[in-house]
């Protein structure tokens, strides 16, 4: 079993009653597909980075939970059809640093220090 996050973003607009039967059925869709919901964090109300919908607020909700490496995929069928979500993100969980970042997205150490040039190497430009 893995450990998962689910990330909500919801529809600032609607009551809190509407608000909760969302958060709902998201933890029923993730206890359908094998998972098991653990604690509710809700950040409350915050302002978007952006327009989304115009709407520049919306409340976050931070789900986590444990299931097998398919029940992600099947949740996700189900969020992008989820009224009043405006956005949502899956992270696996990785043990000790917190979130699961993969191969792809890491840049080797000597690559890194390869690709940088000292000061005094460096060409300049003559005007």
């Amino acid at each position: 079993m893995n450990e998962y996050e689910l990330a909500l973003v919801v529809n600032a607009k609607i009551t809190d009653e509407e608000r909760a039967k969302v958060v709902e059925k998201a933890k029923g869709y993730i206890t359908r597909f094998g998972g098991e919901v653990g604690e509710v964090e809700e950040w409350g109300k915050r302002k978007l980075a952006y327009l989304i919908q115009k709407m520049d607020e919306a409340y976050y909700y931070f789900i986590p939970f444990t299931a097998d490496s398919e029940c992600p995929n099947h949740l996700e069928k189900e969020m992008r059809i989820l009224d009043n979500v405006l956005r949502y993100l899956i992270v696996r969980q990785d043990g000790d640093d917190g979130f699961h970042v993969s191969a792809a997205q890491e840049a080797p150490a000597e690559e890194a220090q390869a690709e940088e040039v000292p000061a005094e190497e460096a060409p300049t430009e003559e005007a």
